[in-house]
């Protein structure tokens, strides 16, 4: 089983994210704020990386590009997965080292096709 890293501060939307992951046969740790998260990247290495934007501390943006600057995780893939979605923001979290973006709110009977799309995975995988 996979591991995911989801950093998410609001409950709720970590609940729903969660539950899609799993059932997809996922597992998942969680972050609530970016330093907590590059910690946990650091040490669990996941498959990937779910992240929020908007975040307590250090945003997503700074979250993103911090983890880009170590080695061991520079290739994890990240996907933002955010309510920021005014003009130029895509382009902003791809700068900062995101492989994805999803505006939120995630659908989650068609979040997961859309992950694996940016992480080259199959769906039935």
């Amino acid at each position: 089983m996979s591991k995911v890293l989801v950093i998410e501060d609001n409950k709720d939307n970590l609940r729903l994210i969660s539950a899609a992951l799993t059932l997809s046969g996922y597992e998942v740790a969680s972050a609530a704020t970016g330093e907590e998260g590059i910690a946990h990247a650091i040490s669990e290495r996941p498959a990937f990386i779910l992240l929020d934007i908007n975040l307590p501390g250090i945003d997503g943006f700074e979250t993103a590009a911090r983890l880009r600057l170590f080695d061991s995780i520079r290739d994890i893939p990240i996907i933002a997965i955010t309510s920021y979605a005014m003009l130029g923001d895509r382009e902003k979290v791809m700068a900062a080292g995101c492989n994805g973006y999803f505006e939120k709110p995630i659908d989650p009977l068609t979040i997961m096709d859309k992950i694996h799309s940016v992480i080259k995975r199959p769906a039935s995988s």
